[in-house]
């Protein structure tokens, strides 16, 4: 298997069914083998049935694996990356689709130049941003990009973005070792590769705001930034080694 695409997803009914529409089309028409994997996260909705509804389509197999109950975004992803992907190479995806699946083209040429992990950038490259944040959700996103540099967490300015892409050998060094399953769980990834000398590139992908975001700017955000210091601590601890 060379290509595997990883979807969280958490009550995602009224978006779910035209990202994998899209999502399959792109990647039928591509010359090389692929899989379309969502992690059900304990919706309680109808997520995982209309998920389940393009297992029998034609073009790369849909595998829905339901959660029991919801774990966090973070635990959907290193699920679906670690024990059910068979790529060579593996994006996990946001289930809105705001990354358009056809930036998936801007991360090989990354991977021939000898990246391991490759992760999209709204940062880079501002002008791709078709729509944007609300004003306090960007403020509070500079301010949490702020804290990470200065907890020298990571150098990238843009670890949120939904859109990153593995080998199989990353996936095998990182995603072991993630102990965090919400929000913050890309930023130590990022961590856990830096501590294990990965490759890791960022490339401007095209990008576009879903209004109905469920990050809560206050409540999540203090619980982000609390968990930046708990990368730190368990790093100190030897969680990462």
């Amino acid at each position: 298997m060379h290509f595997s695409l990883v979807i969280p997803a958490y009550d995602e009914a009224d978006r779910i069914e035209e990202t994998l529409r899209k999502a399959t089309a792109y990647l039928a028409a591509q010359d090389f083998d692929s899989e379309i994997i969502v992690v059900d996260d304990g919706s309680r909705d109808e997520t995982a049935q209309i998920a389940r509804a393009f297992s029998g389509e034609e073009g790369p197999g849909v595998i829905v694996r339901s959660l029991d109950r919801n774990r966090g975004k973070g635990y959907a992803v290193r699920h679906g990356m670690l024990n059910m992907a068979r790529g060579d190479y593996r994006v996990f995806f946001d289930a809105d689709a705001s990354t358009p699946i056809e930036e998936v083209e801007k991360l090989w040429p990354r991977f021939a130049d000898g990246a391991d992990i490759v992760i999209g950038s709204r940062s880079l490259d501002r002008s791709l941003i078709k729509v944007r944040q609300r004003p306090m959700r960007e403020a509070m996103g500079r301010i949490f990009n702020l804290f990470l540099r200065l907890l020298r967490i990571t150098r990238f300015h843009d670890t949120q973005c939904g859109f990153k892409g593995f080998t199989k050998a990353a996936c095998d060094v990182v995603f072991p070792r993630q102990t965090i399953e919400r929000f913050s769980f890309d930023a130590e990834l990022l961590y856990i590769a830096q501590k294990h000398g990965l490759a890791v590139d960022e490339v401007a992908v095209r990008w576009y705001n879903n209004p109905h975001s469920r990050v809560n700017p206050f409540s999540d955000a203090s619980r982000m930034f609390l968990d930046l210091l708990t990368i730190r601590i368990k790093d100190i601890q030897g969680r990462y080694a």
